[in-house]
């Protein structure tokens, strides 16, 4: 058995000429909280199916602690998670639900089914029928359902849809603690905020194909340091930076640069001997959404 949680390469899934999946690879380390993220239609849903043996691969390999779910659903020993919405039985509690997924699994300890229905605050509406659910409340029972298989990899589709801000807010807080419990998480979201508070490494996949795999630092890395230029003259500062090479937007009254440290210093003393005033001049770390509409934005 493989440390590894997830090892994917040159995965495959085409629907006729659509080719949902294009020769992805992944890894997911222990210990990380990985995102993977992308637009609507770019093939992460279909990934996780192929995952978790939901669908079947056209091509690549896929390997859980170095097991291959195509094989059978001993791959999926310490596996856990949803794709998409969790389904439950709507005439049964929250609890009776539970307790039914964990006797297919073997059977499960009251205890057990308490301690997961506390750590994703249900233990309110535990004895409600999950028909009465909210959708929100929904996606937390699916959490508590993974969770009672005392996973070492825990594989989400969209965990806060429906979620209001405090529910965003105790979903971050369960997931980023979940690596101290051993368990590694795979985070597919379109909440780019929420990937960026609680990711160590994320892929960006685009049009089936991954257009970035690694940490955060690694990706705004790639696209070069970013500065705020705010000045008393911004157009002689324009003209300036272009002179030098630097890369230079403007918005709002405020240039962006783009470029080497050493080619800002000379900007700056150039701006001096120009007589122009430099009122503010701050790195600028750009966000996870900047980074992936760059990304995935590029070729539309």
């Amino acid at each position: 058995m493989s440390d590894v949680p997830v090892e994917v390469r040159g995965l495959v899934k085409s629907y006729g000429a659509v080719h949902a999946v294009d020769r992805v690879d992944l890894t997911v380390e222990a210990g990380d909280i990985y995102g993977y993220l992308g637009p609507n239609g770019a093939g992460k849903t279909t990934t996780l199916r192929m995952l978790l043996g939901l669908i079947r691969r056209d091509g690549g390999s896929v390997s859980l602690f170095g097991r291959d779910p195509a094989h059978g659903v001993r791959a999926l020993d310490h596996v856990a998670g949803f794709v998409e919405s969790p389904t439950f039985y709507p005439y049964l509690t929250g609890r009776e639900n539970l307790r039914l997924l964990g006797a297919l699994d073997g059977g499960v300890d009251d205890r057990a089914v308490a301690a997961v229905l506390d750590q994703v605050e249900l233990t309110g509406r535990a004895r409600d029928r999950v028909g009465t659910y909210s959708l929100g409340m929904r996606q937390r029972l699916g959490i508590a359902a993974a969770l009672l298989r005392n996973p070492k990899l825990l594989v989400l589709d969209e965990p806060a849809n429906g979620l209001d801000p405090a529910g965003i807010r105790d979903m971050r807080r369960l997931i980023s603690e979940l690596p101290e419990r051993g368990v590694t998480v795979l985070y597919s979201s379109h909440l780019l905020s929420e990937v960026e508070e609680v990711c160590n490494r994320v892929a960006i996949v685009n049009d089936g194909r991954i257009a970035f795999e690694g940490r955060l630092d690694e990706l705004r890395a790639s696209f070069g340091a970013g500065y705020r230029l705010e000045t008393a003259d911004d157009d002689a500062a324009e003209a300036a930076a272009r002179e030098r090479g630097v890369s230079v937007s403007r918005d709002d009254g405020t240039l962006w640069l783009e470029g080497e440290p050493q080619a800002l210093d000379a900007l700056t003393i150039e701006l001096g001997r120009r007589g122009v005033a430099i009122r503010r001049l701050a790195r600028h770390q750009r966000s996870l959404e900047e980074l992936f509409f760059e990304l995935t934005e590029d070729d539309a």
